[in-house]
């Protein structure tokens, strides 16, 4: 018999180990990290013991990923509160850099609105972007994040613009499209291509919703 015959046969006939229960004990095989070899009822308890620990690791991660999105959840909580708290456009906008400063952690923040009439007066949060960027903005059904952004973005951060190695633009849409939130970093592994962007649209809902009442 080949070997997947043996299998098969086993798989279909549980009670063999039933009417031949003294041969489980005289079973050795080999163990599984090399060494010696060990009874079957031992090697059962290895691959148990092994399955437990992959078990453990998952759930680990699963507790690590809560108590993130529980202080992420915080945060967003607070963010709001804030932006609520706004006494006119001004002080929103100071509010918007400085809680994703210094709650979120994000070094550099930029804020781009172009659909706001003259309610901006000479805040530089107004000034003109080119019709390039407003189509790229657009285009983002989602935030982008990844290690480029257009040359016009780029410069919006000024002298720290060469040193920034990753990218987070988050459109601001109300029935219409606001604006543009960017954030940037020094670490090419903070805004990465793969990963999520459910928190960054609600930023930029919280942020949007913010501007409507003011504009």
């Amino acid at each position: 018999m080949k070997a997947d015959q043996v299998a098969q046969y086993l798989r279909d006939h549980p009670e063999f180990f039933e009417d031949f229960a003294d041969l489980l004990a005289e079973i050795y095989v080999p163990h599984p990290h090399g060494g010696r070899a060990i009874p079957i009822s031992e090697r059962q308890i290895v691959t148990l013991r092994e399955k437990n620990k992959l078990l453990e690791g998952k759930l680990r991660e699963l507790i690590r990923f809560g108590e993130e999105n529980d202080a992420i959840g915080e945060k967003m909580h607070r963010f709001a509160v804030a932006l609520s708290h706004a006494a006119g456009l001004e002080s929103l906008i100071h509010l918007v850099g400085f809680q994703l400063k210094e709650d979120f952690a994000v070094p550099h923040v930029v804020l781009r609105v172009w659909d706001g009439g003259a309610a901006g007066g000479g805040l530089a949060e107004f000034t003109p972007v080119s019709e390039g960027v407003k189509g790229l903005a657009a285009g983002l059904a989602q935030p982008y994040c990844g290690g480029h952004a257009a040359e016009e973005v780029v410069k919006w951060f000024g002298e720290d613009g060469e040193h920034l190695r990753s990218f987070a633009l988050v459109p601001l849409r109300q029935d219409r499209l606001l604006g543009l939130l960017a954030l940037a970093s020094e670490d090419a592994q903070r805004f990465y291509p793969e990963m999520g962007t459910l928190y960054l649209k609600r930023l930029g809902d919280l942020v949007s919703a913010a501007l409507g009442r003011h504009l």
